[in-house]
């Protein structure tokens, strides 16, 4: 696999051509990193931003043609009505990227909490909840959507992690949720290619954004803590990297279905398209060889033609 980092210049499709992208987590961090981007890119595209906060009052874009959208991702009616007003102000929706989402939210496993009668409590599911649930719907929606652009289709990017990969042992429901949307992506890429839409994953492993300095030391920002781990030799990205992969994503349209864009130190590679070519090596010539004589069995539903009616 060899690494690459684009330039923001070699994006030709979102810089000539206005879209309209939805986002969700979209005023801060890594979200707010990549609308900001998006605007550089071309100050005609429609932009949604779905968020608990809007975006702050620097953002660069266009009043005209960007869509706030007070938005709790959990909630499956907060998601929807924003996906309503979006298409009803703007008339379609082109490209969604499913961003938002939270760290680790204390132990769950090893720190046992009790309740009023003495008995052990019922785990907070927050993480799995935002990371993972919300996550769905919001793809959800989006295919809903896109399929409205007919052989147009659109492009779908979800936020996983290197902990979709590599579980963090300090973050189990994080890690859990993230390797969820690595999942997701891997369910659904075929029959979202019978509707003209990509869907693919970028996996950064640790970036500057607010919720590096979540559950640390007090007083620190994430640009501090941030240099701590630089300093004990972890590589660290770039908000801004994060969306350079984002958007290079979106506009590869269909050819980066089934991407998984890992970044570390602002450095990219497709770890899905590793993974692909690796495969005899660690599931084995013959399970392999097992595993693809019955892969076209009629197990799950699928979609019964390449582009059904809507």
């Amino acid at each position: 696999m060899s690494l690459f980092t684009p330039s923001p210049s070699s994006l030709t499709t979102l810089s000539t051509t206005p879209k309209t992208i939805l986002i969700t987590g979209g005023s801060s961090g890594i979200g707010l990193a990549t609308a900001t981007l998006l605007s550089q890119l071309n100050s005609s595209h429609n932009l949604i931003l779905l968020d608990l906060q809007p975006p702050p009052s620097t953002f660069p874009h266009s009043p005209s043609r960007t869509l706030y959208q007070a938005c709790n991702t959990t909630s499956w009616s907060s998601q929807r009505s924003a996906f309503a007003a979006a298409y009803k102000k703007f008339g379609r929706i082109d490209a969604a990227f499913v961003n938002a989402g939270i760290a680790e939210h204390q132990d769950q496993f090893f720190t046992d909490e009790f309740d009023g009668e003495g008995e052990l409590k019922e785990p907070d599911r927050r993480v799995l909840n935002i990371d993972m649930d919300a996550a769905s719907d919001t793809t959800k929606l989006a295919i809903h959507y896109l399929r409205k652009n007919g052989d147009e289709g659109g492009s779908i990017v979800m936020t996983a992690s290197l902990a979709g990969y590599l579980a963090s042992a300090g973050a189990p429901l994080y890690s859990a949720a993230k390797h969820g949307i690595v999942g997701l992506m891997r369910a659904l890429k075929q029959e979202c290619a019978k509707l003209s839409i990509s869907v693919s994953v970028v996996a950064p492993a640790i970036t500057i954004t607010p919720i590096l300095a979540i559950n640390r030391e007090a007083g620190k920002t994430a640009e501090d803590h941030a240099t701590d781990m630089v300093g004990h030799g972890v590589p660290v990205n770039k908000a801004e990297s994060v969306a350079l992969a984002v958007c290079w994503l979106m506009n590869e349209g269909m050819k980066a279905n089934g991407a998984g864009i890992f970044i570390q130190a602002d450095k990219f590679v497709d770890l899905e398209r590793g993974l692909a070519k690796s495969r005899e090596s660690w599931m084995g010539k013959e399970m392999l060889e097992l595993f693809r004589s019955g892969r076209n069995a009629p197990l799950f539903v699928r979609l019964e033609s390449e582009k059904p009616k809507l």
